[in-house]
């Protein structure tokens, strides 16, 4: 096994959660560092602050990844006189690359948000305020009769998923013509004549992102030299993808005994809530970190609770006035959990790819409020 390099890491966290995906005034990505470094020993944080950022050096470690991105929008100067100057300088005068991946983990599938919902007991969960869906094409190869199967089963890595089912194909066989041409290596025929050949269309449904790891993968395995293929795009859309999730519980409770339940989960010291305590909650929507935005999505889709953080006053009174709870778990309390769930994810992928680092979970990070 080999060590991964800084844009290794970058391509596993594009894949895991696409830096497309973040809000327009996000800063997702590569906050510092080389790409073309060796990331044998990474750190996985919260936060980008002074104390991860020393954890990580004392360490040894060559990455440091992170939710919240170091820099949020551009700087003029990097300076010891200020406290993101220094930051930044240790960690570049001690070859300390950092990596965000913020907005882009919320809205993934299988983020921050899924991670939040898996952990409260809310099930069959959905996006709760679209920001979007995936983009599908088709892709059409024509195959010689007996080798459809080994194509088809490297596409279907990539492909074949509609709805709840998965290796989903349609095939249909015809006629192929070509004439190998000089400096041609035919799989079937000879150069300057004419062949006609029996063979079989194969068509799947791909996520648009997905396209160019999947044509990579049909030409390793098919027998042509040329394999013959067409992508359509399609104006279907695929899975929705958005801000929050909302779901169910198995069972229903108080917004008392869901409270506590909230508190024991994610570790809390205190939380605060918005409602009448006895009232029943069975559909929640979630949000972590500053989730007001999605307030009246969590309303309109019938929610009897919000759970996020940072909720202001007036976001207070607006809930009581839209009749939805609220309950605020803090920040810091609704996002530590990626800490754990990223580092999981990437010992995963690296295992997959055949690289070897040493994933360190920073345990370093403390809430900033304390409750009394």
């Amino acid at each position: 096994m080999s060590v991964p390099k800084v844009s290794d890491i970058l391509g596993i966290i594009d894949k895991l959660a696409p830096f497309y995906l973040s809000e327009g005034w996000d800063n997702a990505g590569l906050q510092l560092g080389d790409p073309a470094a060796e990331a044998g020993k990474i750190m996985v944080s919260l936060d980008p602050g002074a104390d991860a950022i020393n954890a990580a050096i004392a360490g040894h470690c060559n990455l440091l990844l992170t939710h919240h991105p170091l820099f949020f929008s551009p700087i003029k100067k990097l300076s010891t006189a200020d406290t993101l100057g220094r930051i930044a300088i240790n960690a570049l005068k001690n070859d300390l690359s950092v990596i965000s991946l913020h907005t882009n983990y919320d809205i993934a599938e299988g983020g921050l948000n899924d991670l939040l919902a898996q952990r409260l007991g809310v099930h069959d969960v959905e996006p709760l305020k679209s920001t979007g869906a995936e983009e599908l094409a088709k892709l059409a190869v024509f195959v010689p009769r007996g080798h459809e199967e080994r194509v088809l089963e490297s596409l279907f890595r990539f492909s074949g998923f509609i709805g709840n089912y998965s290796e989903c194909s349609f095939r249909v066989e015809g006629a192929g013509t070509f004439k190998p041409l000089s400096g041609a290596r035919p799989f079937i025929g000879e150069v300057g004549m004419r062949e006609e050949v029996d063979e079989v269309r194969v068509e799947v449904l791909l996520r648009k992102q997905d396209l160019a790891s999947a044509i990579k993968s049909l030409k390793s395995v098919h027998p042509y030299e040329e394999p013959a293929l067409d992508v359509y795009p399609l104006l279907n859309q695929g899975k929705a993808r958005g801000l929050g999730r909302v779901g169910k519980l198995l069972q229903p409770m108080t917004l008392d005994a869901f409270a506590a339940r909230v508190k024991e989960l994610l570790c809390l010291d205190g939380l605060r809530l918005v409602g009448d305590t006895g009232r029943p909650v069975r559909k929640v929507a979630l949000c972590g970190g500053s989730g007001m935005s999605v307030l009246r999505a969590a309303r309109f889709c019938g929610a009897d609770v919000l759970v996020t953080g940072d909720i202001k006053y007036h976001e207070a009174r607006e809930a009581e006035a839209l009749g939805i709870a609220l309950i605020d778990a803090g920040h810091f309390g609704t996002e530590r959990i990626m800490v754990q769930g990223v580092a999981e994810k990437l010992v995963d992928e690296l295992t997959r790819k055949k690289l070897e680092a040493d994933i360190l979970p920073f345990t370093g990070e403390r809430e900033p409020f304390t409750y009394r």
